[in-house]
């Protein structure tokens, strides 16, 4: 059985990678902890308590760590938004209680003392900032020895980015221009990292027949949620979405749903190009997902979201 500890940043693709991970079979979340980036740190927390106490169907003993983690470069606020909304969705509130608690502890400390007392080593997915995982290497660099593999949402080996601002050159991918000199410190590790890049995932955009596929199975509670919460987001043409977080999360519990290929990398950590890669010879050694099974994926995923039940 694969334990798994889920780190995220709160926004849509973040909150449904987490609804997957709670229908999953043969995985026991050791843990989840929020990042406050891509979306508000407390509806994100509380979005994830909700969420467990509706579907936690395994009952894994489960506490939401809240990060005290802070931006080199702040997402967009009106990005940040969307997790506000999710936090109000109907079914996530209907009861009027949460009972899922906060862990005591910030998420750094979480994650680090969920590795270190796991009875084997551990898989680490997160679809944020890599701040959090940075910070608990520093604190205790023995977990380092206990986690399997890193699955990670971020970054970009093709110079295709997705940051707008005056301070960047637009080469970058937002998690890894919130905190750079993270990404470093983790690549600096020998963790195992396979990496979903903005270049990952041209397979699967949020488009017009997805939303209709979710809304024509609407009768299963989690395929509603999911077609309510995409429904926040609204993009055009030119600043196309897709579904960057649940890949990297799907990736983790099905392999065989991707291919990849084995890079070489580096972060540039100050400048216009803080946040970007080189793909260099003398760059660390990822494994980058290069194509998605469409198919596969959306079967898979179908699956996770028809089999859960509503507690």
């Amino acid at each position: 059985m694969k334990e798994i500890y889920f780190n995220h940043d709160g926004n849509i693709d973040d909150l449904v990678s987490y609804l997957l991970l709670l229908q999953a079979p043969k995985i026991k979340l050791l843990g989840v902890g929020a990042i406050d980036a891509d979306g508000y740190i407390d509806p994100s927390v509380e979005a994830c308590r909700k969420l467990t106490d509706r579907f936690n169907l395994r009952n894994d003993h489960l506490e939401i760590a809240k990060s005290n983690s802070r931006a080199v470069n702040q997402f967009p606020h009106e990005w940040r938004m969307a997790t506000y909304s999710f936090n109000y969705l109907p079914m996530l509130n209907e009861k009027g209680t949460i009972q899922t608690k906060q862990a005591k502890l910030p998420a750094h400390l979480d994650l680090a003392e969920k590795i270190k007392n796991a009875d084997k080593k551990i898989t680490l997915i997160m679809t944020g900032p890599l701040t959090d995982l940075a910070r608990a290497l520093d604190y205790d660099p023995s977990i380092e020895e206990k986690i399997a593999k890193l699955y990670w949402m971020g970054g970009s080996l093709n110079r295709h980015g997705n940051v707008a601002q005056v301070n960047a050159d637009g080469t970058q991918e937002w998690n890894s221009f919130w905190d750079p000199y993270a990404v470093k410190r983790v690549f600096a590790s020998n963790i195992p990292i396979q990496m979903v890049g903005l270049e990952s995932t041209e397979e699967l955009p949020l488009s017009d027949k997805l939303r209709q596929h979710w809304a024509s199975l609407r009768k299963y509670p989690a395929m509603d949620l999911v077609g309510q919460a995409y429904s926040l987001i609204v993009s055009v043409p030119s600043a196309s979405l897709f579904l960057w977080d649940v890949l990297t999360t799907m990736s983790a519990l099905y392999p065989e749903i991707v291919e990849t290929r084995t890079a070489k990398a580096k972060v540039i950590t100050d400048g216009l190009s803080a946040g970007s890669f080189d793909e260099t010879p003398s760059g660390r050694e990822v494994t980058l997902v290069t194509k998605a099974n469409k198919k596969l994926f959306y079967q898979k995923m179908d699956e996770l979201l028809k089999s859960a039940k509503l507690k």
